[in-house]
């Protein structure tokens, strides 16, 4: 892997990596190799790569959590985000004296208080906290700090639109950090250069996401094109290469076959042939090695090109116009009760239920999952483990012999094999696998366990389930977390081309512009 510089600026300190080298054990493959670029502390880098590529990999061997060869440098340590809590029962503060006994407490509630949070939170049990809470304290310490660099991994993650939009606020008015983060609206909002992992290089560019994709598709577009021409040129290479050999072997048969008779009364002749044919076998030789070398390295051009093929869905289309319909919907859980709802799903809806994080969306996803199975006395094939049954009051109706397919936002329980992943859920194994390959998995991740897989690969395999399955409902809960861009721009196009009946939960602006005609606003009472 190679690096590819767009722009760099002078800068008074500088994060310097240096011919890096990492594999990890068993791997087929290097992850990173030969690698050397350089990185401003001062930078707003927005980290874009598909999933799979070594981005979280990458931001391990800056905190130096994994031997490599070749050296990383910077003036100023490094910090990630999130940071492992091991006592869930200790408040904030206390964890923060034992991580960082000389942090400052009023540069803490200082940032708290740009993040519109109350600093009550500080003395609560972290596990009592929401994750929106959680992830906000945690920015709040690495904030406060002075003089460091942070690596962010996907904050965004189980943040709702509002917090989003206030994450984006906050970050626009910081510098000095690395983003892994998807959010395209966020990646605009708070970036000044990007940083790429493509397939054979890495790439930093100045600009933000919308900068670095529209350079991005036109350099796609000049590559497809060029890789046609040299595709081309590959065949005729190859045609010259094989013309040539027949000519060498023509007139060495005249040499040494049956057609040599004729000349064998002639030593004359038979010399001029041996002649002959040495000077063709040599520049056969000759022209097939420069032709070996001009054909390697046009095959080795254009190798960062992303190809996103297109997926497909077969929606069914139910009898009914109503699939599902909530009147004054509440669910509770024992004395704590959700806000009531009310809703129809119709053929053809591209619904997005929306609201704050904790007000019960998935929640409703649940009661509409276990009003089905009630009904139809089945349920859709997502997670194996069996939940407690959900109380609630008011009408909740599903459509007799409804389809649903359904996407989880929680991925824990995908363990072992994905044979045996295909056999539980009782998919199309070849169409599973071609789904897969389309999401950009590679043919050697076919061969690990799930367990093994990164968030966003996990995640990718539950889409692919829902994708191999014919349904008159498609339920996706947070279907975009950890999913790379080029993905969630696939699934884009293929919700608008193939218009299923949808409902889903997403936090991803960019998405939910794109594909939602409806919206159901859940607001807490």
């Amino acid at each position: 892997m190679s690096f590819l510089f767009c722009e760099m600026e002078d800068s008074m300190s500088y994060i310097n990596i240096n011919h890096l080298t990492f594999y990890y054990d068993g791997s087929a493959e290097n992850i990173f190799e030969d690698v050397s670029f350089r990185l401003d502390t001062d930078w707003k880098l927005g980290f874009i790569a598909r999933n799979g590529r070594g981005k979280t990999t990458f931001l391990n061997l800056l905190m130096g959590k994994y031997e490599y060869r070749g050296s990383i440098s910077a003036e100023e340590p490094f910090h990630y985000f999130p940071f492992e809590v091991t006592d869930m029962s200790k408040n904030p503060v206390d964890i923060l004296e034992s991580m960082y006994p000389d942090y400052e407490f009023w540069k803490v509630c200082r940032e708290l208080s740009l993040l519109q949070v109350s600093e009550e939170v500080l003395f609560r049990p972290f596990s009592t906290l929401s994750n929106g809470e959680r992830t906000k304290v945690m920015l709040a310490v690495l904030f406060s700090m002075d003089n460091h660099f942070f690596l962010l991994d996907e904050p965004t993650n189980h943040l709702d639109m509002a917090a989003r939009a206030l994450l984006r606020d906050y970050l626009k008015s910081k510098k000095g950090f690395i983003l892994v983060s998807h959010d395209r609206d966020l990646l605009d909002a708070c970036i000044d250069h990007v940083l790429v992992i493509n397939k054979t290089n890495i790439e930093v560019c100045q600009g933000n996401f919308s900068t670095w994709w529209e350079n991005k598709k036109r350099q796609d577009a000049y590559e497809a094109s060029e890789q046609v021409r040299l595709k081309k040129d590959i065949h005729r290479l190859k045609e010259a290469a094989a013309q040539a050999k027949t000519w060498a072997e023509e007139v060495e048969s005249a040499k040494i076959g049956k057609r040599s008779e004729k000349y064998e009364w002639c030593k004359d002749s038979r010399a001029y042939i041996g002649e002959k044919s040495r000077r063709m076998q040599m520049r056969r030789k000759n022209l097939e090695q420069r032709q070996e070398k001009e054909i390697a390295e046009k095959e080795g051009l254009l190798k960062n090109l992303e190809t996103a093929e297109d997926l497909k869905l077969f929606p069914l289309r139910h009898y009914k116009p109503v699939l599902v319909e909530a009147k004054e919907l509440q669910i509770f859980y024992g004395t704590k009760r959700l806000p009531a709802v009310s809703f129809v799903i119709e053929n053809g809806d591209r619904i997005v239920l929306q609201g704050k994080n904790g007000c019960g969306k998935t929640s409703v996803i649940k009661a509409i999952l276990q009003a089905l199975a009630e009904n139809n006395r089945e349920t859709p094939d997502a997670e194996p483990a069996s939940e407690a049954r959900l109380f609630y009051e008011g009408t909740l109706k599903t459509a007799s012999g409804l389809k649903v397919s359904y996407v989880s936002q929680e991925t824990r329980f995908l363990q072992g094999s994905l044979k045996e992943f295909v056999k539980r859920r009782d998919l199309e194994e070849t169409l599973f696998l071609t789904i897969l390959r389309k999401l950009d998995f590679s043919r050697e991740q076919f061969e690990k366990h799930m367990e093994n897989y990164s968030e966003g690969q996990k995640k990718k395999v539950l889409l692919a389930a829902s994708l191999c399955e014919q349904a008159h409902l498609y339920i996706w809960d947070e279907p975009l977390n950890f999913i790379d861009v080029f993905s969630r721009i696939q699934l884009e196009e293929l919700i608008l081309k193939w218009k299923p009946t949808l409902l889903f939960v997403e936090h991803d602006k960019a998405f939910v512009d794109k594909v939602a005609a409806k919206v159901i606003e859940y607001r807490e009472e």
